[in-house]
């Protein structure tokens, strides 16, 4: 199995998921955790959270497609191995920070997301990073 498929898979799922937030409207931002306020700036029609949740997605659509360069289904990309490093090393922070701001933080852009938002989403995106991690380090003697 080529980890970094998988990774690929992970990541359009998730960028799949924030286009429907979109679509879903204040409720599906609300259900998703993402916070009252986002929430009601959807409720209020502005575009704003569209645009913030759709730009989400289209990060995490060319996360994607770099999976899929460095797994060879697709080209090779400019800059594979650092955009890879890279890549891998924001879905293992996010998860870790998650974790921490969950139970350490008081600021109030983490309180504005629910505990059960930053919980998951943390399991997600450690789950992902792991999965890069170790697609990168299969493949990183095959990359020039």
């Amino acid at each position: 199995m080529n980890y970094l498929s998988l990774a690929a898979v992970l990541s359009f799922i998730a960028a799949f998921m924030h286009v429907l937030i979109v679509f879903g409207g204040p409720e599906w931002y609300r259900f998703f955790g993402a916070g009252e306020e986002m929430a009601a700036l959807a409720e209020a029609g502005e575009i704003r959270p569209a645009i913030i949740t759709l730009g989400i997605a289209l990060v995490l659509s060319l996360w994607g497609v770099y999976a899929l360069s460095g797994a060879s289904v697709l080209p090779t990309l400019p800059l594979l191995k650092t955009a890879l490093i890279l890549i891998t090393a924001v879905y293992l922070l996010r998860g870790i920070l998650g974790f921490l701001g969950l139970f350490f933080s008081d600021h109030p852009t983490a309180l504005q997301n629910t505990p059960m938002f930053w919980f998951w989403s943390s399991v997600i995106c450690l789950a992902i990073g792991v999965v890069h991690l170790k697609g990168v380090a299969d493949n990183w003697s095959s990359w020039s």
